[in-house]
């Protein structure tokens, strides 16, 4: 039984935005399927997903950040300036030049920016053959940062769309992630060695990545007859939206690690840790703390769950076949 566990946590891990998408897709044509996961019980999920990161946290991670401090503090700054500036000028800067943005496209881009790293950029690291002690790190670092951070640039950024509960914020990702992570890294700390925890942490990607396919569900029950209404329109527009942030953050990030003579492992793990997002706390927050003033923000969040899996296993894809193409002799 436990063996049939793994693979499933293997190919879970492998296949994770084929994933989320069908069952988005699935939500989509049977939105009752996931209208139990609202409230306390989306917070739980993210909680126990942000668990599940910290129980991959060693000794070994936390003497990285102390190790490396002007690496994490380079690839952290980047996060949380490059990302939330990246969503505020695909949005409100381009009101200026006469294109109009809706509301909650723009409140929930920005949220998406504002959060820290998304925990499978360490596996995307792994996958181009980057700097996986650097990707660890600054997930670790982001998401520690996280409880103070993201509740003031959302202010700072959204406070004009929305009124916006910083103090609240503050709590909930308090709660929904610094807790969690921290439990999980402790609980590795004293058991790590155990030979049935180990077994229990092998299995823990498949719990993760279900975890997260029943947030997408439950924000694409919640809306699903406002998204109707809405039409397809305003969906490409969503898609556009995220797709543009997700691409530029790949960009800015690398452009960061070459303008500070990083190597080309580090300056592909920047890359990947500065364009993926924690889109599943982005979501949690967008339900918790918008669902009345600004409901349709959680759209924008969920396309990056999917979104932002699916682009980090392309751009890891392709940096890894850059290293394995074999230059042709010349003549």
């Amino acid at each position: 039984m436990y063996s049939y566990l793994v693979k499933a946590a293997n190919w879970l891990s492998t296949y994770t935005s084929y994933f989320i998408i069908a069952v988005a897709v699935v939500t989509y044509l049977i939105p009752e399927l996931f209208t139990w996961v609202h409230g306390t019980t989306q917070s739980s999920i993210l909680g126990f997903i942000m668990l599940t990161m910290g129980l991959t946290l060693t000794m070994q991670d936390m003497k990285v950040l102390a190790a490396r401090p002007w690496d994490i503090l380079i690839g952290t700054c980047a996060q949380y300036s490059l990302m939330p500036l990246i969503a505020w000028t695909l949005t409100i800067g381009v009101c200026y030049i006469g294109i109009t943005i809706p509301k909650p496209v723009i409140v929930g881009i920005i949220l998406v920016g504002c959060c820290p790293g998304g925990v499978s950029s360490n596996i995307m690291s792994y996958l181009c053959r980057g700097d996986v002690a650097f990707s660890v790190g600054m997930t670790t670092a982001s998401t520690l940062l996280a409880p103070v951070v993201t509740p003031l640039l959302v202010l700072w950024l959204a406070g004009e769309q929305v009124e916006v509960d910083a103090l609240g914020m503050f709590l909930n990702i308090l709660i929904v992630t610094l807790i969690p992570v921290s439990v999980g890294f402790f609980a590795n700390l004293f058991w790590g060695k155990n030979e049935g925890f180990k077994k229990a942490q092998a299995v823990m990607p498949a719990f993760s990545v279900l975890g997260l396919a029943c947030i997408v569900g439950g924000v694409i029950s919640a809306v699903h007859d406002k998204l109707m209404t809405e039409g397809i329109m305003f969906f490409l527009l969503v898609f556009a939206v995220v797709l543009c942030h997700n691409s530029l953050g790949y960009l800015t990030g690398y452009s960061v690690g070459k303008l500070f003579n990083f190597s080309k492992a580090k300056n592909r793990t920047i890359s990947i840790e500065v364009g993926m997002q924690n889109a599943g706390l982005a979501t949690v927050l967008a339900s918790t703390f918008f669902a009345v003033s600004c409901p349709l923000a959680v759209i924008p969040c969920a396309v990056s769950c999917a979104w932002h899996s699916i682009s980090g296993t392309i751009l890891a894809t392709w940096f890894r076949n850059r290293d394995e193409k074999v230059t042709p002799t010349q003549p």
